[in-house]
């Protein structure tokens, strides 16, 4: 929403990243871009995030507090360089591979240097911060980390330990006074963030777990099967927008994560973590987009 809505004036660092994976996705199921203008498009979204990544933002949940050098913009950020590197070597696109190659590993090492608290072995909301978020459970959905890498695992355990009530995830952990998203307490479970952790748990092997915890979330939905944005574990009501997409959304990627899984190793889909290392086939051409609207695009982002 662009009125009445203060997200409107935002700076959303991660939103790059999101695009850029949905383009490649789409190229990898037959998107036809003969013309080039969706390359155009990917390359000037790169170019934004080369320029503007070590900048604070808002974030995936539109803070109304400060900004900050949030830890999941900075991976979504390298999310953006890695697929866009993934489609050029793969497709044979034109693009600076050497630069993206490099940048795609400073981004990388700064959030594995700057995002990640060893001390209290998570990563954290921020850099600098103590907090954790649920947006870290995407990381090895994203290919950024193997979800049995020790940091993600120990950083799960935090989350469940800290995050985790009434057996659901919320997003993070809020203050009385608003201080760390400009918001009250009193939120309910993200439930966005609930099939994150499903997912990790299938990822990780922990398929028991990972059911039990789907089917519980499946059991929230109403009569007709839909899902809001939150759910209150106490009044045991669903909680916010409705229906909401961000809750539907991942449901399907969980349920297709714990289908994958279940699968012998042999006869699994190639994950993020193998596709981002040009380990698949191009996609067969499919149909002809619209013209010219991802030119302007590409135009504009660069002007």
């Amino acid at each position: 929403m662009r009125i009445g809505n203060a997200a409107a004036a935002q700076f959303q660092l991660d939103i790059y990243g999101e695009v850029v994976n949905a383009i490649h996705e789409a190229r990898r199921a037959g998107l036809d871009d003969t013309d080039g203008e969706v390359w155009s498009l990917t390359r000037a979204l790169v170019e934004f995030v080369e320029r503007h990544w070590r900048q604070p933002d808002e974030g995936l949940w539109e803070v109304r507090g400060p900004r900050r050098h949030f830890v999941h913009s900075k991976v979504m950020a390298w999310v953006a360089v890695d697929r866009a590197l993934a489609d050029a070597e793969t497709f044979d696109l034109p693009a600076p591979l050497d630069r993206w190659r490099s940048l795609r590993a400073e981004i990388r090492d700064e959030v594995l240097a700057r995002g990640y608290n060893a001390e209290a072995q998570t990563f954290t909301q921020a850099y600098g911060s103590h907090e954790l978020d649920a947006s870290a459970l995407l990381f090895p959905l994203l290919g950024f980390l193997p979800a049995d890498d020790e940091r993600m695992r120990s950083t799960v355990a935090a989350i469940e330990r800290d995050l985790c009530r009434g057996g659901l995830v919320y997003r993070y952990t809020t203050s009385e006074d608003g201080s760390v998203d400009g918001l009250p307490e009193g939120e309910g479970a993200f439930l966005a963030c609930s099939f994150w952790l499903a997912a990790n748990y299938a990822l990780a092997g922990r398929l028991d777990e990972a059911r039990a915890l789907f089917d519980r979330l499946l059991s929230l939905r109403n009569d007709i099967g839909l899902l809001a944005e939150e759910y209150d574990p106490h009044a045991r009501r669903q909680l916010g927008n409705f229906p909401q997409a961000f809750s539907h959304v991942p449901l399907v990627m969980a349920a297709h994560l714990l289908a994958e899984q279940a699968q012998p190793p042999g006869k699994r889909l190639l994950h993020r973590q193998d596709a981002r290392a040009g380990q698949h086939e191009p996609a067969p051409i499919g149909s002809q987009p619209t013209r010219g609207r991802w030119a302007r695009r590409a135009e504009t982002l660069r002007q």
